[in-house]
């Protein structure tokens, strides 16, 4: 089904926005992950976690014990998640320079150059 008269502008400008705005992008800060960061986050939620059931089964015949442990287990948990998605600053700051070092593409066509041929292909039937 091809696109209507409107549609196609639309594309089309949204197209050259993307372009001239595609530099913003390249050039904002990565937000990368660390490893370490994660596995240690994850394990701060599985010791908060315990803590937490611990708190519960303490609580029944203690009360104020088993609710400290409780709240404690729960910011435990809140503090893994945090830790885990919080980026490194080396990681922060070695990934832009990751990508000014990649090496060209092969071929000398833009991404939406390839975006365009195999649209081009699917509505052909190919």
């Amino acid at each position: 089904m091809p696109l209507s008269e409107q549609e196609q502008r639309l594309l089309d400008e949204m197209e050259r926005h993307l372009m001239s705005n595609d530099t913003d992008v390249v050039s904002a800060p990565s937000r990368a992950l660390s490893y370490r960061n994660i596995v240690l986050g994850s394990i701060l939620v599985l010791a908060g976690l315990g803590a937490l059931v611990a708190g519960v089964s303490i609580g029944f015949n203690t009360g104020i014990l088993g609710i400290a442990v409780g709240v404690l287990g729960f910011v435990l948990m809140v503090g893994g998640v945090v830790f885990a998605v919080t980026p490194t600053r080396g990681a922060a700051q070695a990934a832009p320079a990751a990508a000014k070092t990649r090496p060209a593409r092969a071929s000398g066509s833009s991404f939406m150059d390839r975006m365009n041929d195999r649209w081009d292909r699917r509505r052909d039937g190919q």
